[in-house]
């Protein structure tokens, strides 16, 4: 059965959490070139070293290529201006083709925007370069399922994972530039563009008991993708590790009342992931739980282009964090 579902998450931290993501998102000048005797009428323009941040762009990439629940969507808003800085969403699903052929397939598709701030300078003047860039990432994935009892409802699932990200720039918040001789990392800030690729796996223990009308799922997963920038923009260069572990674990029973011709089920769901690798940490915490309850409408009776619709209301909480979501899923 195949099943796909977005999420709109909306996080609020308090001021501790956003000082981490002030830390990853501002950039601040290290070094400036000098100007020498020789300058050339126009002043040229330096930028901080945005190649030493490739690997935080890479970093914040690596939450939309791993499959997880628990921050299919995410937003932090800036302590300084109420604005969001950071907004991430994923949208997903996985399926085994039959018992007979255990053959399991997945994809996601997941995003981010957020608006960094550089600081630029002449070695005379320094200005404030507000930006907005852009990640978008694709994940599949290729696995098998292996019976670990005679009922078939508990497998053990390798699954082979691959990845495809870009990060765009936003050339229009850096128009006092035009016409001015900046360096390669204003250029890149300016109208640049990383390219990243990522290779890895993933272990999956499912638990999956039947027994009508109820219905339980239990999945225990780790995940492990490396991400390796390529054909980028000659300033910008990283690599990240994006390593995670999620419980995830639904229920599913009727309530008694008939929507459609048929039952009309309640839902129960827990998901808890746990951040590793260059994701731990990167936006003030490592751990995220989420708690949610819905009602799941069975569609087979009026259309057979799905055969059921989830709506879950989730809550959200980790580490000096906590949020809501409204959550919509289809099962084919």
């Amino acid at each position: 059965m195949l099943k796909i579902s977005v999420d709109v998450f909306r996080c609020h931290h308090c001021q501790r959490t956003r000082l981490y993501a002030c830390a990853l998102l501002l950039a601040v000048v290290q070094s400036f070139a000098p100007i020498g005797a020789c300058a050339q009428s126009v002043p040229a323009w330096t930028g901080p070293d945005v190649q030493r941040r490739a690997n935080g762009v890479l970093a914040l990439l690596s939450f939309s290529v791993t499959p997880d629940l628990s921050a299919s969507s995410l937003g932090i808003r800036n302590g300084a201006t109420g604005n969001p800085s950071l907004n991430m969403t994923q949208v997903g699903g996985g399926f085994t083709l039959s018992p007979n052929f255990p053959l399991y397939l997945e994809g996601a598709i997941g995003g981010s925007r957020y608006d960094p701030t550089f600081v630029v300078s002449d070695g005379q003047q320094q200005r404030a370069l507000p930006t907005r860039w852009t990640n978008v990432a694709a994940t599949g994935g290729i696995g098998w399922d292996f019976p670990l009892n005679e009922k078939k409802d508990l497998v053990i699932r390798p699954i082979f994972n691959f990845s495809l990200g870009e990060v765009l720039s936003d050339a229009s918040a850096a128009q006092f530039l035009v016409n001015r001789k900046v360096d390669k990392n204003i250029d890149f800030i300016r109208d640049g563009s990383l390219s990243a690729y990522g290779l890895g796996g993933s272990l999956m223990l499912g638990w999956y008991p039947r027994k009508e009308p109820y219905e339980f799922d239990l999945e225990l997963r780790f995940t492990d993708i490396y991400l390796q920038s390529f054909g980028s923009s000659g300033a910008v260069r990283g690599s990240a590790n994006a390593q995670s572990t999620n419980l995830y674990a639904r229920w599913r029973a009727p309530t008694g009342l008939l929507v459609l011709h048929r039952p009309l089920r309640y839902v129960l769901e827990l998901s808890h992931s746990t951040y590793l690798g260059s994701q731990a940490d990167v936006l003030g915490f490592n751990q995220l739980t989420s708690l949610g309850a819905g009602l799941e409408i069975d569609t087979g009776a009026v259309t057979k282009l799905f055969s059921r619709v989830r709506i879950v209301a989730r809550y959200a909480f980790g580490k000096d964090v906590t949020g809501a979501s409204l959550g919509l899923a289809l099962s084919f």
